[in-house]
């Protein structure tokens, strides 16, 4: 079967597998926040030694981008920094004092919105108060804006131990920055990446994202040609998520300006195509590294590791989320912080942290896990008995198509296969299959 004809068969809606089970499916009324601090407490004990890893989430944009699908508040009011970060680190505090004493960070990332709306001086003082001054061993990272991320931003993070950078540039075509109303040029991704070298950052990300309104072969090839020549250490090469009843922003344009089918399997062959050319190595699901890049190497090493931030060259035990909305996972719990700015000061200026919604994993929640995020970062899983027959039976579509390979025991994906990992994962997702989604939930697969 052609690949285009294998992407119309499999472009259903499906989770992308950053957890197991899914948010949407997570059990929150057998879930209290006293029974997730005592998750915590009990594997935080045992990596203790070992750190954690830390998601700040940092909401704020100056103007909306139609077609994102994060938590953000717009506002052009900047005085919303200062209560934000005071908020954030109270949050921190609140853990350490849970936890016995300042966590030791092995990974740390800030998200958004957009963190460059704070100023370099604040995000000082927030990275001075989590960070400590023991810090050289953390990997620590940022999503700028190309419109607001300046030298000072650079050489300030820098300076308090961030190596990385990840620039969202999505597309440079002029009709979709309109549509999308996202906008940077060339020029400038081109100066940003230039001064983050310089100064000794060791990693550049960029974000693509393929299927935009607006969105042709021709543009979106001048897109990733340009990317190529500016050679970033790694691509995330998204598929659009078109989610209007949970994003209104997304209700900007019509459903007609998005390219469908035929059309966006298009944009991402020839995306995949030419970044494969440039030197560019698969890396798991949408994402792409050079080789001398840290993600590549914990591929080939077997060390891939996929959580809420994605995929990351650094496995933990433990990843606490601070700020609005954020997720935190302890490996037999989540834990999800109030979504709205006003609830979560709210609460963590009360002295409590701000946790709404969470889910504590039983036995089968964590080997099911396991074998999809086997599948998602190695492209395989094992199974210590024979393959479950209902897996066996549902798996029977991809092993006909020859996407991936199969044995008593294990499950192999192929290099054709890892187009289609969400697809595959999806024959493990028990809760899935026991309750079929009545209303839409997840984004196309492709």
């Amino acid at each position: 079967m052609d690949t285009v004809t294998l992407l119309k068969k499999y472009n259903i809606a499906a989770p992308r597998y950053t957890s197991y089970p899914t948010v949407p499916y997570w059990d929150s009324e057998s879930f209290s926040k006293e029974a997730w601090l005592t998750s915590l407490i009990k594997t935080y004990s045992s990596v203790k030694e070992q750190g954690i890893s830390v998601y700040i989430h940092l909401p704020f944009c100056e103007s909306l981008c139609t077609y994102c699908g994060c938590n953000t508040r717009i506002t052009k009011n900047h005085g919303v920094e200062k209560p934000y970060i005071e908020a954030v680190i109270k949050e921190w505090e609140l853990y350490a004092t849970i936890l016995g004493g300042r966590p030791k960070i092995a990974e740390l990332h800030l998200g958004g919105g957009t963190p460059t709306f704070f100023s370099p001086e604040n995000l000082q003082r927030l990275m001075v108060a989590i960070l400590g001054e023991d810090n050289k061993e953390v990997i620590c990272s940022f999503e700028g804006h190309p419109n607001n991320t300046t030298i000072a931003h650079l050489q300030t993070l820098h300076q308090l131990g961030f190596k990385r950078l990840s620039l969202g540039i999505q597309d440079f075509d002029a009709k979709v920055q309109l549509m999308i109303n996202r906008f940077q040029t060339p020029e400038q991704v081109f100066r940003i990446t230039s001064e983050a070298r310089a100064i000794g950052y060791g990693s550049v990300n960029f974000d693509l994202i393929y299927g935009l309104p607006g969105q042709t072969l021709t543009g979106l090839s001048h897109t990733i040609t340009e990317v190529i020549n500016m050679r970033p250490d790694r691509i995330a090469f998204y598929s659009y998520a078109h989610v209007p009843w949970l994003k209104p922003g997304q209700r900007h344009y019509a459903e007609k300006d998005i390219p469908q089918d035929d059309e966006k399997f298009s944009l991402y062959q020839m995306g995949r195509k030419l970044l494969l050319e440039a030197g560019y190595k698969e890396i798991g699901m949408d994402h792409f590294a050079l080789v001398k890049d840290s993600l590549y190497q914990a591929s080939e090493n077997h060390q891939l590791h996929r959580n809420f931030m994605g995929y990351t060259d650094r496995y933990t035990k433990i990843l606490i989320g601070l700020g609005v909305s954020s997720i935190s996972d302890c490996q037999t719990a989540f834990a999800q912080n109030a979504k709205t700015v006003e609830s979560y000061l709210s609460q963590i200026n009360s002295g409590q942290l701000a946790i709404e919604k969470g889910h504590l994993l039983n036995e089968k929640d964590l080997d099911i896990r396991q074998h999809i995020l086997n599948l998602m970062c190695k492209g395989a899983t094992r199974f210590t008995t024979e393959i479950p027959s209902m897996i066996k039976q549902r798996l029977k579509p991809f092993l006909e198509d020859e996407l991936l390979e199969m044995d008593t025991q294990e499950i192999r994906i192929n290099k054709i296969g890892k187009s289609f990992l969400r697809n595959i994962c999806m024959a493990f997702d028990e809760r899935l299959w026991l309750k079929q989604p009545q209303t839409s939930l997840f984004s196309a697969a492709v």
